[in-house]
C-alpha cells in the first residue's frame, strides 16, 4: 500500500519536539515516525514500554521485541519521516524538558487528524517540577566535572526525587559522598566500554542488525518443537511425583517436586512471552497463559507489563521494576536517595527500616529469594485486580482470560489438592511452604544476571546493544544443565535478540561473543559460583556504603547538638 502524503511528511527535530511538548507520544523507527497515542492504552506490553521511548530512536528496541506483523502495523501511526542520523531526547517519563513550538512553525497542518483516530485532546504527561529542579542541578554538577568526559556521555536520565532536598546546604557532605559514588560509576564504564560518540555507536549498531541477519539466516530464530517434547515429558514426569508423594502422604516430598514443576514451567511461559515458540501473539499468548495462570497461579500479563520495561531500560535504578525491590534490596547506592519509581508510580523510601535492611542485604540475599513467589502472587492479582493491562485492543482478552485461570488454579491447587487431599493443617504448611521455596533458585536465576552489573546512566547516546551488553551477564554451564537454566543463563544473548527460542541460546553464544569482540564490548561470562559472588559483593559493598552514610548522619546529627 503506498503510504498517504501525510505519512510522507518530512519533520524535523524542532517540530517533533513541539509535538512532544504539547504531549503527544512519538518515537522514531526505521526513520519513520510514529505517534503513539491512539494506541498506547492498547499496547498488549503496556504503555511504560512505550513511553520509555518517546523523542527517542527506537528502530533496535522494536524490532528485538515486535514480530513483523506487529511491525508493519505501526504504519497505521506514521506521521510522518525524517532525514539523515535521529538525535535522541530525553523521554519526559524519564524527566525530558521540551520546547512548545507556536502556530508559525507550521505544525498545526501535520497534527490535524480526526479526533476518532487521535488521543490527542487527552492531558499531556508533563515533567514534574521535582524532575526539572534535579535536571538542572544535574546537568550544573557535569558541567562542574566534565574534564575530560565526550559531551555525548554527560546526558543522565536524573529523574530520582530525593528525600534530601539537593538545595540543602546543610547537606554537602553526604550528597557529595553520593555524586562521587556516582561519577566513579560513569567513569568506569567509559574507561571499559566503547566510546560514546555517534561514529562508534552507528558501527555498533550496523554490526548489531548484521549480525541479526546472519541469525536469521542460520535459522535460529526457528524453533526446535523437538525440543519441547522433551520439556513436557520433564513436565509430565515432575507433576506425576507430586502426585505419586502426596497419595503416599509424604507432603513435604509432594511439595518438593510442584516446586520442582513450577520452576521449569516458568522457562516456558519466559518463552511464550516473547513470541519465542511459534511467534504467532495470538497462540504464544494462550501458551503462556495456560502456563503461568492455569497451572502456575502467576499473571503472564504482569509480567509482559514489566518485562518490556526491564528489557528497555535495563537496571536503570529509577526505571526498571526488575531491580527495585526496595526495602529490602538496593544494588546501587543512588536508593539511599528515595528515588521514585516510574515503573510504579511511586518514590521507594529510604525510610530507617530500609536503612537497616539493606546494610545486612548480603546476609538476607538467599532468605528473601525463598519467599520470592508469594511475592509474585501479589503482584499478580495487583495486575488483574485493578485491570492494569490493556482492556481494548488486540489483548483486550487478555485479562478475562488471566482471571478464569487464576480460578482454574485456585481450585485445583488451593482446593482440590491442599484442602482435600492434605487432611492436616500441619502438612498443609509444609506443602505450602516447601512448593514455594523450592523455586528460589528461579529466583536467584533471574537476579543473578543484573543485580552485579552496571547501574551507571550513560545517556541517551547509548547505543540499545552496548546498554544490554553493559548490563547483563551470562552464566557459564555445561551444555548438559541447559534444562536446569532453562535459558536464563543466556541472558544477555537473549537481551539483544529476546524473540530468539532459547534451546538456539547455546548456538547463537558463539555469534554474539565474535560480535562483541569485533565492536570492542566486553561479553560478561561467569560460572555460576562465581556470578553468585559478583551479587554477593555488590550487595555487601551497597551495604557497606549504607552504613558508612547512616555514621555521617549520626556524626552530623551529634555535632548539630553539641
Amino acid at each position: 500500500m503506498r503510504p498517504n502524503i501525510r505519512q510522507e511528511a518530512m519533520l524535523s527535530r524542532r517540530q517533533i519536539e513541539g509535538l512532544i511538548a504539547d504531549g503527544r507520544k512519538i518515537f522514531i523507527v526505521d526513520n519513520k515516525v510514529i505517534k503513539a497515542d491512539a494506541y498506547l492504552k492498547y499496547h498488549p506490553g503496556g504503555e511504560k514500554a512505550i513511553l520509555h521511548m518517546v523523542g527517542r530512536d527506537a528502530t533496535d528496541e522494536v524490532n528485538a521485541l515486535h514480530s513483523a506483523d506487529a511491525r508493519q502495523s505501526m504504519a497505521s501511526y506514521q506521521i510522518g519521516t525524517v532525514l539523515g542520523r535521529w538525535q535522541n531526547f530525553l523521554p519526559p517519563i524519564q524527566g525530558g524538558s521540551f520546547r512548545s513550538i507556536d502556530a508559525s512553525d507550521h505544525v498545526a497542518e501535520i497534527e490535524a487528524e480526526p479526533e476518532s483516530n487521535s488521543s490527542s485532546q487527552s492531558s499531556s504527561l508533563q515533567p514534574s517540577p521535582i524532575f526539572d529542579l534535579l535536571y538542572r542541578e544535574n546537568e550544573e554538577l557535569k558541567r562542574r566535572k566534565r574534564s575530560g568526559m565526550a559531551d555525548s556521555s554527560s546526558t543522565s536520565s536524573a529523574s530520582s526525587v530525593s528525600s534530601f532536598d539537593i538545595s540543602d546546604p546543610q547537606e554537602p557532605t553526604k550528597l557529595s559522598h553520593l555524586d562521587t559514588l556516582t561519577q566513579h560509576a560513569v567513569d568506569l564504564d567509559i574507561s571499559k566500554y566503547p566510546p560514546l560518540d555517534s561514529r562508534t555507536q552507528d558501527e555498533i549498531v550496523i554490526k548489531y542488525r548484521t549480525l541479526n541477519d546472519r541469525i536469521k539466516a542460520e535459522n535460529l530464530y526457528q524453533c526446535n518443537y523437538k525440543s519441547y517434547l522433551i520439556e513436557i515429558y520433564r513436565y509430565t514426569l515432575l507433576f506425576s511425583m507430586c502426585l505419586l508423594f502426596l497419595r503416599w502422604g509424604w507432603y513435604a516430598t509432594s511439595g518438593m517436586f510442584m516446586g520442582m514443576f513450577w520452576h521449569q514451567l516458568v522457562f516456558t511461559a519466559h518463552d511464550a512471552g516473547h513470541m519465542g515458540i511459534t511467534h504467532n501473539f495470538t497462540t504464544d499468548t494462550i501458551i503462556g497463559i495456560i502456563i503461568a495462570d492455569f497451572l502456575g497461579g502467576l499473571s503472564l500479563g504482569w509480567w509482559k507489563r514489566s518485562h518490556n520495561v526491564h528489557h528497555i531500560v535495563t537496571n536503570s535504578p529509577e526505571h526498571d521494576p526488575d531491580i527495585e525491590h526496595m526495602p529490602f534490596f538496593a544494588v546501587s547506592h543512588r536508593f539511599f536517595s528515595s528515588l521514585r519509581s516510574t515503573y510504579y508510580d511511586r518514590i521507594m523510601t529510604y525510610d530507617p527500616f530500609a536503612q537497616f535492611v539493606i546494610r545486612y542485604q548480603h546476609y538476607l540475599y538467599y532468605p528473601i529469594l525463598t519467599l520470592g513467589r508469594f511475592n509474585l502472587y501479589r503482584l499478580s492479582w495487583e495486575h488483574l485486580i485493578f485491570g492494569l493491562g490493556p482492556r481494548k485492543g488486540p489483548a483486550w482478552w487478555h485479562r478475562w482470560l488471566e482471571i478464569a485461570g487464576q480460578l482454574f488454579f485456585w481450585t485445583w491447587f488451593g482446593y482440590g489438592l491442599l484442602y482435600k487431599s492434605i487432611p492436616s493443617a500441619w502438612g498443609r504448611f509444609a506443602f505450602i511452604m516447601v512448593s514455594h521455596m523450592v523455586t528460589m533458585p528461579l529466583h536467584v536465576q533471574i537476579t543473578l544476571s543484573h543485580f552485579a552489573m552496571s547501574t551507571a546512566d550513560m545517556g541517551i547516546h547509548e547505543s540499545f546493544p552496548q546498554k544490554m551488553l553493559r548490563t547483563t551477564m551470562d552464566v557459564d554451564c555445561p551444555e548438559w544443565l541447559d534444562f536446569l537454566h532453562g535459558g536464563l543463563q543466556f541472558q544477555a544473548i537473549h537481551h539483544l535478540y529476546p524473540r530468539i527460542p532459547r534451546h538456539n541460546l547455546r548456538r547463537t553464544q558463539k555469534l554474539v561473543q565474535e560480535f562483541c569482540i569485533d565492536v570492542g564490548i566486553p561479553y560478561a561470562l561467569y560460572g555460576f559460583v562465581d556470578g553468585n559472588k559478583e551479587v554477593i559483593g555488590r550487595l555487601r559493598e551497597v551495604g557497606r556504603q549504607a552504613a558508612i552514610l547512616a555514621q555521617c548522619q549520626r556524626t552530623l546529627a551529634e555535632r548539630e547538638v553539641a
